[in-house]
C-alpha cells in the first residue's frame, strides 16, 4: 500500500478511537451527575416528608441551591465573555499587523462584541429581577 493511504487509515482509526473515547467519558460524567441529582432529590424529599421543621428546611435548602446554581452560571458566562473579548482583541491586533492594506482586522469585532454581550447579559438579567 501507498504511504499516503496508510497515513489516511491511521488518522481515520485514530480519530474514530478518540471520539469514541470522548463519548464514553461524556456519557459517564452525565450519568454520574444524574445519579447525584437523583440522590439529592430523594434526600430532600425524605426530609420534606418528615414534616415540621424538616419540611421548611428542605424548601430553604432547595431555594439556596437554586440561587447558588444561578450565581455559578452567571459567573461562568462572565468568564466566557472575558475570554471571548480577549480573543477578539488579539485577533484584531494580529490581523492588523498581518494585513495592513485592507481593514481585515475588523473581523475581530465579531468575537469582541460577542464577548461584551456575554459579559453584559448576566448583569442585565440580574437588574430585571
Amino acid at each position: 500500500m501507498d504511504d499516503g493511504v496508510m497515513f489516511f487509515i491511521f488518522l481515520s482509526v485514530g480519530a474514530l478511537a478518540l471520539f469514541s473515547f470522548l463519548s464514553v467519558i461524556i456519557w459517564s460524567i452525565s450519568r454520574q451527575k444524574e445519579r447525584e441529582g437523583f440522590y439529592r432529590a430523594e434526600t430532600v424529599k425524605k426530609i420534606a416528608e418528615s414534616g415540621g421543621v424538616g419540611g421548611a428546611a428542605a424548601l430553604e435548602y432547595l431555594r439556596e441551591r437554586e440561587k447558588a446554581s444561578i450565581r455559578e452560571e452567571r459567573a461562568r458566562c462572565i468568564v466566557a465573555g472575558w475570554i471571548t473579548t480577549a480573543v477578539g482583541v488579539a485577533l484584531m491586533i494580529f490581523l492588523h499587523s498581518l494585513v495592513t492594506r485592507s481593514p481585515v482586522y475588523l473581523s475581530g469585532l465579531f468575537p469582541l462584541l460577542i464577548g461584551i454581550t456575554l459579559i453584559a447579559a448576566p448583569r442585565l438579567a440580574k437588574q430585571k429581577e
